[in-house]
């Protein structure tokens, strides 16, 4: 009887710290953003300064936890030829999965978007934290998507 009572109090105590870790991860850390605390800015080629673009139906969260959890979906009324001739494009780019509650981000037809040219990259801000770059992805109709990834100095 002590075995099983052990046992039952192992499983459950396993059980419920793999239940805390999950919404630890998924939830927990991650704060919605007000569109008005989200500026999207592109980094220039003229000036290699950020500069603001205008964004309209901004979704955004972001995590104090660490500097890869930013992600964000809007809209811009810029042409995407306007943008490549003003603004630097990421060649890099590999957009980060977001928690599956943040339906509006979908790193991976982002991805194929971006492997397929119906999407183009570009450099938000360089090392917007340390070692790490927002990278902001739009489309040919003005959807746009982005999210922060490692630079250089931190990959192998």
């Amino acid at each position: 009887m002590t075995g099983k009572l052990i046992g039952g109090l192992i499983v459950g105590f396993a059980l419920i710290a793999g239940v805390s870790i999950y919404y630890l991860q998924v939830y927990a850390y991650y704060m919605t953003l007000a569109p008005e605390d989200v500026d999207i800015r592109l980094t220039s080629v003229a000036l290699q300064e950020p500069e603001p673009i205008r964004t309209d139906a901004m979704a955004a969260i972001d995590s104090d936890s660490s500097p890869l959890r930013f992600r964000a979906c809007f809209e811009t009324p810029r042409s995407l030829a306007a943008l490549t001739e003003q603004f630097v494009i990421y060649d890099a780019a590999e957009p980060l999965n977001a928690p599956n509650w943040f339906d509006c981000f979908d790193a991976e037809t982002v991805g194929l978007a971006l492997e397929r040219g119906e999407a183009i990259a570009f450099l938000g801000e360089r090392d917007i934290h340390d070692g790490v770059d927002r990278v902001v992805a739009v489309f040919d109709d003005g959807r746009a998507y982005a999210w922060h990834q490692l630079n250089e100095t931190y990959q192998d």
